[in-house]
């Protein structure tokens, strides 16, 4: 039996993982699971999965204990960072979920790549954020990284069985082994375009929040759905891309397919080209990382090409999608640009769901937040969470300049 650890179980990375996770009782067994804010949620997902140990916010364990203090044997309940990063170093879990969003699921990411786990990577920001570091980490402690981001996990599919082992034991990180040894010349990352894909320019800045994280094709948490509208989180993309398959981010392509149905495309030096296919549905990428090198039974729909009648692939447009060469711009720099540029956007993205800014102010604002923070070659925890504070201090003077306390009204940077 696989123990495993599902951290952020109570978003839609983590329901989507106990679905698939309760249709192999005889291999997988859930240990613990984490749901921070979400207390009554969580509590259901006790009362269903059973875990020895559940992880909620600070100063909210005593809240989830009296909701659970009928169930004949509650879990124990841990609180906070310091909780989360116990029970992915704990001896009896064997594999970890990282389903955190946003820097909050950093360190616990850390801990449980530092002590050896099968780690399910879901959120962007550890291979983001502390690009190689992750890498190096697994090959000291023996870890193993699988990406459940659904792009990279098709990439993952793609590639040749000798270089996933590379992939899963982070060496690939920092080289070019796809490219040198393994004949890969391109990857390409595709993009539903999200919801304003044939919006008129003029109108976007008078979009809404709600209409931003209307994703046409994937069910997703508020905040990367709102990315991919602006398209930053293809940006994103193409940075853990580097990290995870050690490919420059020249050789990385997006293209607009809004059919979600192909997830990558992996161009091969003799020509050929391996796309993977899917439905879009995260229990496919997450079956794939969690029974890998096996293949089981994910309870996705069926993908019937007859029914889909046609694929799109169509160029971004960079007047529409400027978040995107702004990514590029930090994957190429390196260093700590990507922690800096994933602080201004998530800063970014919280003022426009607050209304202090428009849909059209969230490029500005990480632009100009960019342009005041100095990049670092170092990419310790350290110096990451040192750039993500100082990253989030400067977004935030320029939102007080720019939006005066007594306006309710949002503006354009």
């Amino acid at each position: 039996m696989d123990s495993i650890a599902v951290l952020g179980a109570t978003g839609s990375i983590g329901k989507s993982a106990l679905k698939v996770i309760a249709l192999h009782p005889e291999r997988f067994k859930i240990s613990a699971l984490s749901g921070y804010s979400r207390i009554e949620l969580l509590s259901e997902l006790v009362m269903r999965y059973k875990p020895d140990t559940a992880v909620v916010a600070p100063n909210s364990a005593e809240q989830l204990k009296n909701l659970l203090k009928t169930t004949p044997s509650s879990p124990a309940v841990l609180e906070g960072e310091q909780g989360l990063c116990e029970i992915v170093s704990r001896q009896q879990t064997d594999t970890v979920i990282a389903g955190i969003s946003g820097a909050a699921g950093l360190a616990s990411t850390m801990a449980a790549i530092k002590a050896g786990k099968k780690v399910l990577i879901a959120n962007k920001e550890p291979l983001v954020m502390l690009g190689e570091a992750v890498g190096d980490a697994a090959q000291r402690s023996g870890a193993q990284i699988l990406p459940v981001d659904s792009e990279h996990n098709a990439i993952f599919q793609c590639l040749p069985r000798r270089a996933q082992q590379l992939c899963v034991s982070g060496n690939l990180s920092g080289s070019r082994v796809l490219n040198n040894q393994f004949g890969i010349r391109r990857i390409t990352l595709t993009a539903s375009g999200g919801p304003f894909l044939n919006t008129p320019l003029s109108e976007l800045s008078n979009v809404s929040p709600d209409q931003a994280a209307a994703h046409p094709k994937w069910s997703m948490g508020r905040k990367i759905s709102i990315d991919s509208a602006t398209l930053m989180n293809k940006g994103l993309e193409i940075i853990e891309a580097c990290v995870l398959f050690g490919i420059d981010p020249a050789d990385i392509d997006v293209v607009i397919h809004p059919q979600s149905v192909v997830h990558c495309l992996v161009e091969y030096k003799d020509g050929s080209i391996l796309a993977q296919m899917g439905n879009p549905d995260m229990r496919t990428p997450i079956t794939a990382a969690l029974g890998f090198p096996d293949r089981l039974i994910s309870g996705t729909r069926r993908l019937d090409i007859c029914d889909i009648g046609q694929l799109t692939f169509l160029q971004p447009d960079g007047d529409r999608y400027p978040c995107l060469s702004l990514a590029r711009r930090a994957a190429e720099a390196g260093g700590t640009a990507p922690a800096a540029l994933n602080a201004a956007n998530e800063e970014a993205v919280t003022a426009f769901c607050e209304g202090r800014i428009r849909f059209t102010g969230i490029y500005p604002l990480v632009d100009q937040t960019m342009q005041r923070v100095e990049s670092q070659q170092s990419t310790s925890l350290e110096s990451v969470l040192s750039v993500d504070r100082k990253t989030r201090e400067v977004a935030r003077s320029l939102l007080d300049c720019k939006v005066s306390v007594s306006s309710t009204r949002a503006v354009n940077l």
